[in-house]
Parts: C-alpha cells; structure tokens; sequence
C-alpha cells in the first residue's frame, strides 16, 4: 500500500496533457494531469470519466450540451460516449482524472497527442 502526495505528485512531472499514474483501484485509475490550451473533441465510447480540478480552472465543452467550468475543488463525470473537450486557458490546471485503467486519453480519437503508455508516478 503506497501512499500518494498529491503535491509531490504534481511537482514530479511537467508535460501537460500527459496523465501520470497516481494509483488503481477496481479496475480504475487515477491520474494526475497538468492542463494548458484546449485538448482534441474526443469521446469514451465505454467510459465515463471524471475531472477534479485541484488547481486552476477548466472549461468543459461539449458539441450538445452547454460547457460547464471547473473551478478548484470542483468535479465533473462526464458519461460515456459523450464528445468533449477539456479546455485550460486560463493558465495552467492541475486535474485529477478518474476513469477505466485501459481509457485512452484522446478516447476514439488518434493524435499526436494520443498517450497510449501511462507513465507511473
């Protein structure tokens, strides 16, 4: 059982939109992410993911629903097979994401940005 400082954590890496792993649970996991700028639309055909912001503020956009804001402290599920798109533009966001371990962060979508190897804390 390791313990995990979320501080530490966050300081142990710099790359934004490149999750670490901070921990599994149930065939979840946990990531730490360090958000700036808008990521790619995507969706989860078979996940529901969540966002906890930590630090900073994120936009959530969504192509059917109006976007919802994140301030610190505040946290977002988005449901299965819903096209979204994380944006950071007020600066740097530090986001806990909680969702399936085999999730791919571009979800149906490949980029440049596609991350299919999570490095571990």
């Amino acid at each position: 059982m390791d313990k995990v400082n979320l501080d530490d954590g966050f300081d142990s890496f710099d790359e934004q939109w490149a999750p670490r792993l901070a921990a599994e649970l149930n065939g979840q996991a946990v990531k730490l992410a360090k958000l700036e700028g808008e990521f790619v639309w995507h969706h989860h055909e078979e996940a529901d993911e969540l966002f906890l912001v930590r630090r900073g503020r994120l936009r959530i956009e969504f192509e059917d629903e109006d976007d919802a804001t994140l301030d610190e402290g505040e946290l977002l599920v988005v449901p299965a097979g819903v096209e979204h798109r994380p944006v950071a533009d007020g600066g740097e966001a530090e986001v806990l994401l909680f969702e399936p371990t085999e999730t791919t962060n571009t979800g149906n979508v490949e980029s440049e940005a596609t991350r299919e190897e999570v490095e571990r804390l």
